[in-house]
């Protein structure tokens, strides 16, 4: 199906913006296309390269309290953001041709009440009025847009979206399935009884990564994500995840250093290891039988989630890890320094398991050991600039 406008999808990330052109193929059917535009952020002049979000328990009373009050370093930051995303989508107009764009945008972190704006940013600047201020530079640059951006919506969202509609995306086959996106930071995603969920849906029982708490005080995100990863073997090394970094010292390079007996990479992956069961156990017991507090809180004041919800007994088809983390464990597949200690774990929670029934423990376990078939890795690593289009173009659609 081609139109008489471009879709273009924006996967706003933590250091850089990624924009592509969408190909609608059928009304339940997308792709890539063949324009992709990715601009650091540190490209755009007036970049803090060391900025400091503002405290996120700060920056959850301003927002929860409707007084939001971005610093001068946020609307510095939010300036080379801004521009980044407006330069990227000038690029593909260019190279595509088209006069005409319609425009999806995800970013992580939560949304203003109009849903066009970021109000709290675990690793970057508040942007109250970042859609507004895309339109207005679009505008001055003669770029038409179909539509004003409707919302800027979930990176997480979107990667279940774009796992969804994508041609080769892994929710398609399934009815009830849980993705986990490691990345710069972690993603969520659900899809229940036949559809992927908002999560804004299910945040009265459904924790999201990022907001639960080791017992060692990090975020579970810390574990389960490519700069997190990082920043664990660095506190090992007594190194800077910058020094890592500069090093080529990344996950896999982490991964490799533990099959040869490095010490410091040994814990690390037994750490990963650990809090990824942890967390995967988390998923399938709160779907089954409501939240079971295996987890404290990043923010202390939010409200106790609720032990009971509308999906109960649903057991996962199949658990979706991607992105750098399913690149990770894909490579780890076998392993003894990562993927077999996972499995024996995420596997000893569930026979040990007094929240699971025998039904869901068999569902999950063959004689004992986890059924490995289940966890699937995706190969999408675009999904949230996939879904962000999808999502663009399926609001268009039904507003027309």
């Amino acid at each position: 199906m081609q139109s008489e406008f471009l879709v273009i999808g924006i996967d706003g990330g933590a250091t850089k913006v990624n924009a592509w052109s969408i190909v609608v193929e059928s009304e339940n059917a997308f792709r890539l296309g063949d324009f992709n535009v990715q601009k650091s952020y540190c490209e755009i002049a007036g970049y803090i390269e060391n900025f400091q979000p503002v405290d996120l328990n700060v920056q959850l009373t301003e927002w929860e309290a409707d007084n939001i009050r971005p610093t001068a370093a946020e609307n510095q930051q939010a300036h080379c953001y801004i521009k980044a995303a407006v330069a990227a989508i000038e690029q593909i107009v260019t190279q595509s041709g088209y006069a005409q764009v319609l425009l999806g945008i995800g970013m992580p972190g939560i949304k203003t009440r109009n849903e066009r704006g970021i109000a709290v940013l675990k690793n970057g600047p508040r942007m109250t009025d970042y859609a507004s201020r895309i339109e207005e530079q679009l505008s001055v640059k003669g770029i038409n847009l179909v539509t004003p951006i409707s919302h800027i919506g979930s990176d997480a969202y979107y990667c279940g979206i774009g796992e969804e509609y994508a041609t080769e995306g892994l929710f398609r086959t399934v009815q009830n399935s849980y993705y986990l996106g490691g990345g710069t930071g972690a993603a969520d995603a659900l899809k229940l009884n036949g559809r992927v969920i908002p999560l804004d849906e299910t945040k009265g029982w459904f924790v999201k990564a990022w907001e639960m708490k080791c017992p060692a005080g990090h975020s579970v995100e810390r574990y389960v994500s490519s700069k997190g990863i990082q920043a664990i073997y660095g506190e090992h090394e007594q190194r800077t995840v910058d020094e890592l970094s500069r090093a080529g010292i990344f996950p896999p390079q982490i991964r490799r250093q533990a099959l040869q007996g490095e010490k410091a990479a040994v814990m690390t992956m037994h750490e990963v290891a650990h809090y990824l069961a942890l967390l995967l156990y988390e998923r399938i017991t709160s779907l089954y039988a409501g939240w079971q507090g295996l987890f404290q809180f990043v923010n202390p004041n939010r409200p106790a989630p609720s032990t009971t919800h509308a999906y109960k007994r649903i057991r996962l088809d199949n658990i979706i890890i991607g992105q750098r983390l399913g690149d990770l464990l894909l490579e780890a597949r076998g392993d003894t320094v990562l993927w077999v200690p996972f499995i024996a774990e995420l596997s000893r929670l569930i026979n040990d398991s007094t929240i699971l029934d025998q039904t869901a423990k068999q569902h999950y376990c063959n004689n004992g050991q986890f059924k490995v078939e289940l966890i699937q890795i995706s190969r999408l690593r675009e999904a949230p600039a996939l879904g962000a289009g999808i999502d663009a173009y399926l609001t268009w659609r039904k507003n027309c």
